[in-house]
């Protein structure tokens, strides 16, 4: 068979940690199988605010990595506080009271002067050095994944300049992304943004995105052809040697300012108030970065002591934290703009026979799909009885080793079964 030869231009890459560099990792894995052969474009230097060395090691032996240099404003924004400059990339953003003046500069400057993000000086120098290796290696396509979305204004200018085929893959959307009201838009750059997607929505010969909520915004935009390839989950030999003696709720990954379940705080405040057994039993796990406002909330609600925070670890570490909690914990804003987020730790929690103990809004993607694969329980923020009744059920599954899920249709939300999805969308341009 005769691959089909692939660009993909990614910001993040191993040993990048968090769940931005998963998905493309993986699909790099399997796309051989199916006749596409992946070529690799990313930064030389790039300013990771999560770094895990332990995805190195899943890089295959024989894909074929480019690199070329990125300017970043934030290695200059360290020298304004190097922990605001930290905090803010890796996607902690501090609520607008309790902004310090620094802060509020900065993601002024970073929301008005660095449109569409942070790495847009890396578009023209990666137009130059890859409008001549494209021509040079014979690439029949081009990928663009986002965020950040200025990487979709590469394919965009190589598309144009090459006609070459290109597909722009959004991992997140782009105008309705929940952190762009945060980041103190004047009418100038919201303008700008809807324009830059316009173009991009309007130009790639195939979109890509993670949920359908994210396919339906977008269909009203633009009449060229979107698909739907969720995250996924992958083959693993972490193996947890036991589960943990307490009754544990963990959190796998980062626990944002926005993403704060005051709700669920206060629901455990109450269960341990009221049942002793319960308060003898419970822990909270927190593993990944936690913002302030989070960790403050779970001091007002009474729970500090029954709190483990973790900070981050390597994934593999955080498999075997999933295998061996009691519940694992997935929040999301309740808003309407995140009913589109599927986060990609979903599916690794659904493969680890754990039940899921979910709050979001209604009619998210990720109560359909916790709810047709039988992964575990979906709750609203107006639905605090419920979900009272629900964690006191799972205790007392708990109490007699019982609590355990059996999760069905799993097979599609693979890895592999994704690639092979996406290698007939590239082998068809």
């Amino acid at each position: 068979m005769v691959n089909k030869k692939v660009l993909i231009v990614t910001y993040y890459w191993p040993p990048a940690g968090g769940p931005g560099v998963q998905r493309w990792l993986k699909f790099v894995k399997y796309l051989p199988e199916f006749g596409i052969e992946p070529i690799v474009y990313c930064p030389s230097n790039p300013n990771y605010p999560i770094v895990d060395e332990s995805l190195v090691s899943e890089l295959p032996a024989k894909v074929r990595i480019i690199k070329h240099p990125i300017s970043e404003p934030y290695r200059f924004a360290k020298l304004l506080s190097k922990k605001s400059s930290k905090t803010i990339s890796s996607g902690v953003i501090p609520e607008n009271n309790k902004q310090s003046i620094v802060e509020k500069l900065m993601l002024f400057i970073r929301g008005n002067f660095f449109i569409p993000d942070a790495r847009k000086n890396w578009v023209k120098p990666s137009v130059r050095f890859l409008s001549d290796y494209i021509e040079k290696n014979n690439i029949e396509t081009i990928i663009t994944t986002g965020p950040p979305h200025s990487l979709h204004l590469i394919g965009l200018k190589l598309n144009q300049a090459l006609n070459i085929k290109w597909v722009a893959d959004f991992r997140d959307p782009w105008t309705t992304i929940g952190y762009h009201k945060a980041l103190k838009l004047l009418s100038f750059a919201k303008k700008r943004h809807i324009k830059l997607e316009h173009q991009v929505l309007n130009s790639a010969n195939q979109i890509v995105v993670t949920s359908n909520h994210t396919k339906n915004e977008f269909s009203s935009k633009t009449s060229q052809s979107i698909a739907v390839i969720t995250n996924g989950y992958d083959s693993h030999s972490v193996v947890a040697k036991e589960k943990d003696p307490k009754f544990s709720l963990s959190h796998i990954g980062s626990l944002l300012s926005d993403r704060n379940p005051i709700i669920l705080w206060e629901t455990l405040s109450e269960l341990i108030e009221e049942n002793k057994e319960f308060a003898l039993q419970f822990q909270l796990n927190l593993v990944g970065v936690v913002s302030d406002v989070i960790i403050n909330s779970i001091k007002k609600s009474g729970l500090e002591k029954y709190l483990n925070l973790v900070g981050y670890i390597s994934h593999n570490e955080a498999i075997a934290y999933q295998k061996k909690s009691q519940l694992l914990l997935l929040i999301e804003i309740d808003s309407e703009e995140t009913k589109a987020i599927i986060p990609g730790k979903l599916f690794e929690y659904m493969i680890s026979e754990t039940p899921i103990l979910a709050i979001g809004p209604k009619d998210s993607d990720v109560e359909q799909i916790v709810k047709t694969t039988n992964t575990g329980s979906y709750f609203t923020y107006v639905e605090k009885q419920l979900l009272k009744a629900q964690i006191l059920s799972n205790f007392e599954d708990y109490k007699t080793n019982a609590l355990k899920t059996n999760g069905i249709g799993l097979q599609k939300y693979s890895r592999r079964s994704l690639s092979q999805s996406l290698s007939k969308l590239l082998l068809d341009l």
